[in-house]
């Protein structure tokens, strides 16, 4: 089985200053581009069997565009959906660090932030919705992942088997793509590619 990681197009929250997490934001014209030209690149090359996709709008618009040029099936996953940052959703990074300053030492991994989870909470969901994904769908031979930043780390982390404490993290830029494989081993072929935005 080949996993075709994709994270979403620009947000407008790109644009804002605000964290985003589960706050719902739309793509930007550009993020709309972007998710073509991810989209014409990824049916060139790596036609993904079926598609799994968070619900938030935009990564959901991402995959949508893909389905559109691939035709297979999309399903959302809610378990793809990006950290939920309770309390900060939405709010521009000035007012966070007024109303819910970090502890000095910063929040401890099991320490949910208000109305939300915590970062321990947020490595098992990778690690749950992962190997749900290899289990319930392992007749296909590539299926395409389309979610966000925070939330592809850490499914490479779970791929890795990297320990819960580990602090690597793996950046994504807009619509950047990931290609991992299992067979015997699992198999790292890329990371973060985006050679297909260079007209943006």
């Amino acid at each position: 089985m080949e996993l075709l990681i994709v994270r979403h197009g620009q947000s407008e929250a790109d644009l804002l200053g605000v964290h985003e997490g589960r706050a719902d934001f739309p793509l930007t014209k550009l993020g709309e581009q972007q998710a073509r030209d991810m989209s014409t690149y990824v049916m060139e090359h790596f036609p993904p069997d079926l598609i799994l996709a968070s619900p938030l709008l935009r990564a959901k618009s991402t995959a949508e565009t893909l389905q559109k040029f691939v035709g297979c099936d999309l399903l959302l996953e809610k378990d793809l959906m990006e950290f939920n940052n309770g309390v900060l959703a939405g709010l521009s990074r000035e007012e966070a660090r007024v109303k819910y300053p970090l502890p000095p030492s910063g929040r401890p991994i099991h320490i949910p932030i208000e109305q939300g989870e915590s970062a321990l909470e947020f490595r098992f969901r990778a690690e749950k919705i992962f190997h749900k994904i290899l289990l319930d769908y392992q007749s296909y031979n590539r299926l395409a992942i389309v979610s966000h930043g925070g939330f592809i780390s850490q499914f490479i982390k779970a791929f890795l088997q990297q320990p819960n404490t580990s602090e690597y993290e793996f950046a994504t830029g807009d619509t950047g793509i990931h290609l991992l494989e299992i067979k015997e081993k699992r198999i790292i072929k890329f990371l973060n590619r985006q050679e297909h935005l260079k007209r943006c």
